[in-house]
């Protein structure tokens, strides 16, 4: 489920941004930063109260504007309000009701979306009364607050946050209903991710163009294979922030994210043609971050020349260049010829069933034994390092927990010997591991 998107829209000046950046800063707050994509737009993934959002700051509104940029602007502006699922109207107590207020209140009233009006730089409650003129707006009861120093803002945020719609407000709870298996189809515009999933349901559900970019939303196609029902998740295309130029654009790539963080398994498509990318790389990286499922698809593969080692030598490539991620599988697809497209599902199938896996604790301690005995943990400042023991803490996805004496002084290869040696032993493909470690507890291995 994505995550719902609050739009702070209002005349130049009134404290959008010191709002926005208030709710940012705050510590329990900020999710993670994604600054200024075009002209004096400002987006960011917060949270108040335990709900995240995508709050967004626009530029100054101001209706009939017709030099260039600010219409620009303006046509951004309305796309955040047409994007959003909340809209924050921010106005001037201090200045009152302009005439240009009462313009924006009127434009709102069309969007019928739901709508918070806030009445700032009430510093102090001499000014308190003042607030009762917005009601003159039509548009609810104002709320008054003060962005500058924190005044209101927690009851005004409060308000917020009720007026984000029950299906987005909790959506893991939402989510956790639904035990069907999740595959988010994503990778770079124009790779052919709409054309992937138009040949698996057989029809043009999707819109499909040479164009890059599309798909600027995520849309779910709940198709059966092998008795069960699957639900794919096509996504815009994903391009590095760099790129990213447009407010719509900015809303493709979040929904593509959230679309990661929903999936059970995210198929990455690339072009055969072009190979793998360093955004391709970037989006691989990004999927293992959020511990997901992950296969590769390369398609377009009908239009490489090829003989019988062409395959294998790609495959050989990724290893080389990228070990860290040799244990995802590769196939080879063409969306347009319909080849080897219902492998993909049976894979992931096979990648979702082996992420819920549960190992035994006395299996994973034989193991332990057997690669210690074969290379042990490396001294390191003078101290003697102990391994003891090793459990299975959760799946789906698998998290790992091992005791030692000296934790910290496990050094990074040994950890990534314990990982190779593991997935030797154990088929993980297509999965990603973490393991914890941890000071030595009281257990019957110690």
């Amino acid at each position: 489920m994505r995550k719902p998107v609050i739009t702070v829209v209002g005349r130049p000046n009134v404290g959008k941004s010191t709002i926005f950046n208030r709710i940012i800063q705050r510590r329990e707050a900020i999710v993670e930063d994604m600054p200024g994509v075009t002209r004096d737009r400002k987006y960011a993934t917060a949270d108040w109260a335990g709900i995240e959002f995508v709050l967004i700051d626009t530029g100054g509104y101001f209706p009939g504007i017709e030099d260039k940029i600010g219409k620009e602007v303006l046509k951004q502006v309305d796309v955040s309000i047409e994007e959003a699922d909340v809209v924050v109207y921010l106005t001037d107590g201090r200045a009152g009701i302009t005439a240009l207020d009462l313009e924006i209140a009127r434009i709102l009233k069309r969007f019928k979306k739901p709508l918070l009006l806030g009445v700032n730089k009430v510093d102090n409650p001499d000014l308190d009364f003042e607030v009762h003129e917005f009601y003159k707006l039509g548009l609810g009861i104002p709320q008054r607050l003060s962005a500058e120093n924190g005044r209101g803002v927690g009851d005004f945020l409060d308000s917020m946050i009720d007026l984000i719609p029950e299906n987005l407000r909790y959506p893991e709870q939402m989510d956790d209903d639904d035990d069907r298996l999740q595959i988010a189809i994503v990778g770079k515009p124009n790779v052919g991710k709409s054309s992937y999933v138009n040949a698996v349901i057989g029809k043009e559900r999707q819109i499909v163009t040479d164009i890059p970019g599309t798909t600027r939303d995520t849309n779910d196609t709940v198709v059966k294979y092998n008795g069960k029902e699957i639900v794919l998740v096509d996504t815009a295309g994903m391009r590095r922030k760099a790129k990213v130029t447009e407010n719509v654009e900015f809303y493709s790539t979040v929904r593509s994210h959230d679309a990661i963080r929903k999936c059970d398994v995210a198929v990455v498509l690339i072009d055969a043609a072009e190979g793998v990318t360093d955004q391709d790389l970037r989006i691989m990286i990004e999927v293992v971050r959020m511990n997901k499922g992950i296969i590769l698809a390369i398609n377009k593969w009908d239009l490489v020349e090829k003989d019988a080692n062409t395959a294998k030598f790609f495959e050989k490539e990724i290893a080389e260049n990228h070990p860290n991620l040799s244990y995802i599988p590769c196939m080879f697809i063409s969306a347009l010829n319909r080849q080897r497209i219902f492998k993909i599902l049976e894979l992931a199938q096979g990648v979702a069933e082996s992420r819920q896996q549960k190992i035994k604790t006395s299996v994973l301690n034989g193991f332990l034994r057997e690669i210690i005995e074969k290379y042990p943990p490396p001294s390191m400042d003078k101290k003697e390092v102990k391994i003891n023991y090793i459990t299975q803490v959760k799946e789906g996805p698998p998290v790992f927990a091992l005791f030692a004496n000296h934790p910290k002084s496990i050094r990074a290869n040994y950890r990534q010997y314990i990982e190779n040696q593991f997935r030797i032993r154990f088929p993980f493909a297509g999965v990603p591991l973490t393991f914890v470690f941890k000071k030595k507890s009281n257990n019957p291995y110690d």
